[in-house]
């Protein structure tokens, strides 16, 4: 018997996600950090643990304000800057190997920054969906949440905070594995967090944070073979076709039946990869009943077809 998921662990469930810590930065003023754009399906996050810094992404607007207790995630892969603001020039930083990760330090003597850096890495094609429905910039700030956020999520998420930088600072047997998982969890808790907020950013989680359309995303990522209408969606929601697009295009730009066949070639993806499954058999898994539309929909949203696409993983898979 499946149970019967909320729509963050359904999004989570379907995807490969894997975390890496990889620096732990201790910088005096001025500093500097320069992040070219990330490999596809790479997505950096930095974690303030003490002090301050300025963010900037260029063509995704203005310098953000970064303080201790907050999380950013770049989840586009965005080049970015991080810096003290000074506009002094920095202090050259050097780095030393730990046994867990690298530690990067400077000689500056002003406002001190401490601070976690690493990737979240998704496989293809989830790595596409996340991008589609998430903003470029993700800042969670647990310093400063307000009283809508979950005070639970939130003492989960700085206590995670805590433990990661306890981790990152002793080199302890199975720190680079835990690091690593600990990466992960934190993907999770700030998804979580964000979708709790009032004042969550755009795409999937802004639909999160506004209750009354909570009932069409758990429809559609609980049962996305289903063939879904307008008209059954907003009765869940208990609201009319037009305000239930409304919503969906102000606050993701897109409608319910794109999210729903975003969702299905995300699985379709994960069923290909299974080895005496047919074409056939997953089609009808996400709801085609015609395996040409099916063909044709998986083409459009991942630019190969199925077949090609079942190549490629088990040829990616065979020269690992």
């Amino acid at each position: 018997m499946s149970l019967t998921l909320d729509w963050l662990s359904r999004l989570l469930g379907m995807m490969t996600v894997r975390g890496q810590l990889e620096l732990r930065c201790s910088y005096g003023a001025p500093w500097q950090v320069i992040y070219d754009d990330s490999a596809a399906g790479e997505m950096p996050y930095h974690i303030v643990l003490g002090g301050s810094a300025i963010l900037e992404t260029p063509g995704e607007g203005k310098p953000q304000d970064l303080g201790a207790g907050d999380i950013v995630m770049l989840t586009h892969g965005s080049a970015h800057i991080l810096h003290d603001g000074s506009g002094a020039r920095p202090k050259p930083a050097r780095q030393r190997q730990t046994l867990n990760l690298t530690v990067s330090e400077n000689k500056g003597s002003g406002q001190r920054l401490e601070m976690l850096c690493g990737r979240i890495v998704l496989a293809p094609p989830h790595d596409r969906l996340i991008r589609a429905y998430l903003p470029p910039r993700l800042v969670v700030r647990t310093s400063t949440a307000r009283a809508s956020s979950s005070a639970e999520t939130l003492a989960q998420l700085k206590g995670l905070m805590a433990l990661m930088q306890a981790e990152s600072s002793a080199d302890r047997l199975g720190g680079y594995a835990m690091l690593n998982a600990l990466s992960t969890a934190l993907f999770a808790l700030a998804l979580r967090m964000s979708g709790e907020s009032d004042e969550a950013p755009t795409g999937l989680l802004a639909l999160a944070g506004h209750p009354r359309l909570a009932p069409a995303l758990a429809a559609i990522f609980n049962d996305p073979a289903y063939p879904w209408t307008l008209s059954e969606l907003s009765e869940l929601c208990s609201m009319s076709r037009a305000t239930l697009l409304r919503h969906f295009q102000d606050k993701v730009g897109r409608s319910p039946n794109e999210l729903l066949t975003d969702v299905r070639m995300a699985l379709a993806a994960n069923e290909l990869k299974k080895p005496g499954v047919s074409t056939e058999a997953v089609a009808e898994t996400v709801g085609y009943q015609s395996v040409a539309a099916f063909r044709r929909a998986f083409a459009q949203h991942l630019g190969m077809t199925p077949a090609d696409w079942r190549r490629s993983e088990n040829n990616q898979h065979g020269q690992s």
